[in-house]
């Protein structure tokens, strides 16, 4: 009936007009939107600066550790590997405390952030601060996803996924032969030698 006269009130003429449904908000619109307010967050949560001294190892520290990585690490963290799902030494750790890069030491995840997401990797919510982390695009295996690496030295951590609980909705899926584990209320490794905050108990 689009366009065609219609009698009315008498014989009173208007035209007929479809009626006007507001559609739905396509799904890619939809994943744009709420990727967008992720990335925001993350930058008011990067807009508050870390504590530590981000700065690359020297070339003589990065040597000094590659020597002492065990050849699984090396393929992990160098190679951008990935270890065998259920068989991470931290996918079922529960102890309170800090995940730390397994290279330089920097803090990288609080436990509390941790949560059980079935993948069979430890999985968290949210980093330690937004800053330790770089997101990389990743185009391997015929897949676009997005790496995660250490910021200070470059080590690869795993990758994050837009499927994970609130607040963020994100899930950092990692490598536990990329982390080392400081409990609540130990120091904190001082791999570079950076002095405080590193190598002191951590302060929520």
């Amino acid at each position: 009936m689009t366009g065609a006269n219609v009698a009315i009130n008498g014989g009173q003429h208007m035209s007929a007009r479809p009626a006007q449904i507001e559609p739905e908000p396509p799904a890619l619109a939809r994943l744009a939107l709420q990727s967008a307010l992720r990335a925001r967050r993350r930058h008011d949560r990067r807009s508050v600066m870390s504590q530590f001294d981000l700065r690359p190892p020297s070339e003589a520290q990065r040597t000094q550790l590659v020597a002492g990585l065990k050849p699984e690490e090396r393929r992990v963290l160098l190679e951008h590997g990935t270890e065998a799902a259920f068989c991470g030494v931290f996918l079922d750790n529960h102890r309170d405390g800090i995940y730390t890069c397994r290279f330089c030491g920097l803090p990288l995840f609080r436990s509390n952030a941790k949560f059980d997401s079935g993948t069979g990797w430890p999985s968290f919510f949210q980093p330690y601060h937004e800053s330790h982390i770089r997101r990389v695009r990743d185009a391997s295996y015929g897949m676009i996803r997005t790496e995660e690496v250490c910021a200070r030295c470059g080590s690869h951590l795993g990758h994050v996924f837009p499927d994970g609980p609130p607040p963020t909705g994100e899930r950092h899926c990692l490598n536990s032969v990329s982390l080392s584990f400081t409990d609540q209320g130990q120091a904190l490794p001082d791999v570079l030698g950076r002095g405080a905050p590193e190598g002191q108990p951590d302060r929520p």
